[in-house]
């Protein structure tokens, strides 16, 4: 204990001399939360065997303010469990040390620096030691104080609580200063402490550069059993360094070069041989995942069920066998069905109210913590979650976002409920996979398979009822599509379609066929990855392309489509919504936006 402060000065060391190597960073922000992290990491209040990161006893640390990231680095360096030379290649290409952690470094729990995000995904690793393997792991989120003016962090104070996350510990940095002058509050801490409370949190307002007082507040964190706790500590930006110390414009600013060594002895000495000591958890165990059989729901061809229900049914199932799937949903879930699983294993499923940028996060944290996520909700409404969405894809999180209510056929409830942008954000989603099916056999099927396979899917599913148009034994990969009507040789058209529009695709088809015209009907089941080889195929030898989508246009699966097709001199047609929605019944809706079976078959027919 007594090298903690020299410790805490070697941390704010590196922070400036990796910083100054890379000629760009944000050293001051790392040297306010300096001390703090000392005391919390080479103390003994925080517990970690770095020899297996993935044991569940072991706390987490996550730096919500990610702009910090020399000092996360440093901590684990000095901490004995990273190279300190490393940190010399701080922002360099190829190095595990990017401006803002990523999961290339090795003790990242999950990538920061979009603010807002970090208290959400360690409320989800939270409730995962909490409710699901019942360990006493705690999780310590460092925020700064600019980014407790962003929504998502109340999102995440206010379910924390009423899930009394007693082992959250949120570590406010309230260094006073933000990116372009001071933060909304600056340092009136009484502020914060009242939202806090306001929130059900247990606030400890300290001096966030005095280690007995730093010391006494997790002491006291850590005592608290009924309720998640935020210590909010007064902190100087570029504390230590008086020429940097509570200064504007000295945000994101490197110490020159030619200014390191006038800045290095305002520090002082420092001994960078010294190493702190991390203790470790008592045991060590990692996650049982077991899965069992279960009974899937059965379908018949030519029932009428929405593929909403279908996701219901299939992941009420699934999480009956499976105590590694939860279900976290934003207060819709009798109508995306996810309900189903209060009814089969209401211990994985977490209600998450509408909080849509919070439910996303706690499902980051889930996932993260190596259980399989499903967050559900109105596709529209996804899009307040985007950037979390985004950022689990920077983090190739093992997430399933499932979508309901989407485009124009969802009728009477208007635009403000219609998701007509939701393929084009889901698609741009670094290793996202896009899944649209178009019966209740199709959605199960998809559901169980992505239930068992890594990676960030998008689930989109319909309102109104459609027919079982698929038997049992069908598969459905992703990557793949389903074609209807395989004519050999050339045909008149080729018509794709997907979800709601595949039924009206298949009309259409029928229609046409009396009046002899040799058409193929693609169901694009998979519109990210898409089955290039097939579509090529079929569109090589027609003399029309029709795509179909529920969807506007940009971005959307007629694009999608369209930057795959090769060696075509086909007509292309794309078939989309291109006015302003509005309520109505949904086949009316259809027709207005010309993406019914009329619409279909007069694109056919045109020349």
């Amino acid at each position: 204990m007594k090298n903690t402060q020299k410790l805490a000065n070697l941390l704010r060391y590196y922070s400036i001399v990796s910083t100054t190597e890379a000629g760009s960073g944000h050293p001051t922000s790392c040297m306010s939360a300096a001390d703090l992290m000392a005391v919390l990491m080479y103390e003994g209040y925080f517990r970690y065997d770095t020899a297996h990161k993935e044991n569940i006893w072991n706390d987490r640390l996550i730096f919500s303010k990610g702009h910090a990231a020399p000092l996360f680095y440093a901590l684990w360096a000095v901490g004995g469990a990273y190279s300190k030379e490393d940190l010399m290649k701080l922002r360099q290409l190829g190095s595990e040390l990017e401006g803002h952690p990523t999961m290339r470094f090795p003790y990242t729990e999950v990538p920061t620096g979009s603010l807002g995000q970090g208290l959400s995904v360690g409320l989800g690793m939270s409730l995962h030691a909490k409710l699901y393997t019942k360990t006493d792991s705690r999780t310590f989120v460092l925020l700064g104080d600019s980014e407790m003016a962003e929504g998502s962090v109340w999102e995440a104070m206010e379910l924390a609580s009423h899930y009394h996350t007693n082992n959250l510990i949120a570590i406010l940095d309230a260094n006073r200063l933000g990116q372009r002058g001071e933060t909304m509050h600056g340092h009136d801490l009484k502020a914060y402490e009242d939202k806090a409370t306001a929130f059900g949190w247990w606030p400890i307002i300290i001096d966030g550069h005095d280690l007995d007082q730093i010391r006494g507040a997790y002491k006291v964190a850590l005592s608290v059993t009924d309720r998640p706790v935020m210590i909010i500590a007064k902190t100087y930006k570029g504390y230590g360094v008086p020429s940097l110390s509570d200064k504007e414009a000295k945000h994101g600013v490197a110490v020159k070069k030619d200014d390191l060594h006038a800045v290095l002895f305002e520090l002082g000495d420092v001994d960078t041989s010294l190493l702190g000591t991390i203790s470790k958890p008592n045991k060590v165990e990692s996650e049982k995942k077991f899965i069992n059989e279960y009974e899937a729901p059965v379908y018949k061809i030519g029932e009428s069920i929405a593929t909403r229900e279908a996701y219901g049914a299939t992941i009420g199932a699934v999480t009956q066998s499976n105590p590694g799937v939860v279900v976290v949903d934003a207060e819709t879930s009798n109508s995306t069905f996810a309900d189903a699983v209060k009814k089969t294993a209401p211990e994985q499923f977490l209600e998450m109210y509408i909080a849509e940028q919070n439910m996303v996060g706690v499902a980051v944290g889930l996932a993260r913590r190596g259980m399989t996520p499903f967050a559900s909700s109105f596709a529209a409404f996804l899009t307040r979650a985007y950037d979390q969405i985004r950022m689990a894809g920077v983090g190739e999180s093992n997430i399933k976002v499932v979508g309901s209510h989407a485009g124009v056929s969802i009728g009477e409830d208007g635009g403000s409920q219609m998701a007509l942008e939701d393929i084009s954000m889901m698609r741009a989603v670094w290793g996202s996979s896009v899944l649209y099916p178009s019966d209740a056999e199709s959605t199960r099927q998809l559901v169980e398979l992505i239930a068992h396979t890594t990676g960030l899917t998008y689930l989109r599913t319909t309102r109104a009822k459609t027919p079982v148009i698929y038997d049992p034994d069908e598969t459905f990969p992703i990557g793949g599509c389903k074609v209807h009507g395989d004519v050999k040789g050339a045909t008149d058209a080729v018509i794709i379609g997907a979800g709601i529009t595949l039924h009206e695709a298949l009309k259409a088809q029928k229609e046409l066929t009396v009046k002899s015209k040799k058409i193929t009907v693609i169901d694009l089941y998979s519109i990210k990855p898409l089955d290039e080889k097939t579509l090529n195929t079929l569109c090589k030898n027609t003399k029309k392309i029709v795509v179909v989508e529920d969807h506007y246009p940009e971005g959307g699966i007629g694009e999608a489509v369209r930057s795959v097709l090769k060696n075509t001199d086909a007509e292309f047609v794309s078939l989309a919504v291109r006015k302003m929605p509005c309520s109505g019944k949904p086949a009316e809706l259809l027709a207005y936006e010309q993406i019914d079976t009329s619409a279909i078959v007069r694109a056919v027919e045109t020349t």
